[in-house]
């Protein structure tokens, strides 16, 4: 894993620390890739239960860093000119944004400081944001003349509903921590001091909780986002069944072996 991605284990929780602090994680070719590596391996390895994206340093994401020089391209007719090569460079990328939303496992952002741009996109992947006291919202992408990525807009107008999210988007204004408190953009804030400690405990009782409910809560979830009603009660009624199954079997096995 590159140096500017770093992964903790505690228990089941995995972290994933954006590592660039002497630039607010901005988000680089070199930081990007190893995100969609990381957040994959998250995904796939069942030793993890709940898994928490942070930023070092004093901030979670400032966005894409603009004044990182990208090496030139080469233009043919397997990829296209700069416009081609561009799309599907980034649209590799956020794969992060959709492997958080919908990994089978609950997804906590920690938000330790400012987040902008793409960034706002990652946080609103994940199920749930816990911020600290310090932690400010900006979108950003009217400053430098961009639409929106890493599914910021489709998430954010799932999340607040599309008036507040247009509010967001068109007019950039920066928010504090208690204002996003308030309007709902984050779950929950905390003290500085307490917030890795605070997340790391919800975290931890997430991770050792019942893995299979939350696998079918979460599907239940982002199907309700879109799908039709009639296809959410199918799947209630299909995942009601499997989740109590499944548990039944996990608690039955662990009793069987003698565990608590």
């Amino acid at each position: 894993m590159s140096q500017e991605i770093l992964i903790e284990n505690e228990g089941g929780v995995r972290s994933i620390i954006l590592n660039r602090p002497e630039r607010l994680n901005a988000l680089t070719d070199s930081i990007m890739a190893p995100l969609v590596d990381a957040t994959a391996d998250a995904a796939r390895d069942p030793s993890v239960g709940c898994v928490v994206v942070t930023g070092a340093g004093r901030g979670f994401c400032s966005g894409g860093d603009i004044k990182n020089d990208r090496p030139p391209i080469v233009v043919d007719e397997g990829r296209g000119g700069r416009a081609e090569q561009g799309q599907t460079r980034l649209r590799a990328f956020m794969e992060a944004a959709r492997l958080l939303h919908e990994m089978p496992k609950p997804t906590i952002a920690m938000v330790n400081g400012p987040v902008a741009g793409a960034g706002i996109g990652i946080a609103g992947a994940c199920d749930l944001r816990f911020a600290a006291d310090s932690a400010t919202f900006l979108s950003a992408f009217d400053r430098i003349g961009a639409s929106g990525d890493f599914g910021s807009t489709w998430f954010w107008t799932k999340i607040l509903g599309t008036g507040k999210a247009r509010e967001l988007f068109v007019l950039g204004e920066k928010l504090d921590a208690q204002e996003c408190l308030k309007q709902g953009i984050y779950t929950r804030v905390f003290s500085d001091a307490a917030l890795r400690e605070e997340t790391l405990k919800v975290a931890k009782r997430l991770a050792d909780g019942p893995r299979m409910a939350w696998r079918y809560m979460k599907a239940n979830l982002n199907l309700a986002e879109d799908g039709q009603f009639e296809a959410a009660l199918d799947q209630e009624a299909l995942y009601m069944g499997l989740s109590t199954h499944a548990s039944a079997q996990i608690y039955k096995a662990k009793k069987d072996a003698g565990e608590s």
